[in-house]
């Protein structure tokens, strides 16, 4: 289990799982067609709750976070996010 914040690198905040593929999204037809249940609740990232999860729900709907957005490497390619967590990792 990861230790730090996967997208800024924060060892010091408190991290929470988050859902590349949002729980409200799980029962849509189209990611029930798509994606197997098990990976749909397990498919996700460790990150800073208080700062990382909250800036990526502020700037990616669910339902462009599950369609578009849900890989880490797809989320970190983000405009918003890339240049959130470039910030973020000045500050630390």
């Amino acid at each position: 289990m990861a230790d730090k914040c996967e997208l800024c690198g924060s060892e010091n905040d408190v991290l929470n799982f988050h859902h590349l593929i949002p729980r409200t999204l799980h029962s849509n037809k189209y990611f029930k067609k798509n994606f197997d249940h098990d990976y749909l609740v397990s498919h996700g990232v460790l990150i800073c709750r208080h700062f990382c999860h909250s800036q990526i729900h502020k700037f990616i709907s669910e339902k462009d976070m599950g369609k578009e957005y849900n890989t880490l490497e797809l989320l970190l390619n983000h405009p918003d996010v890339k240049k959130y967590v470039e910030w973020r990792k000045k500050h630390l």
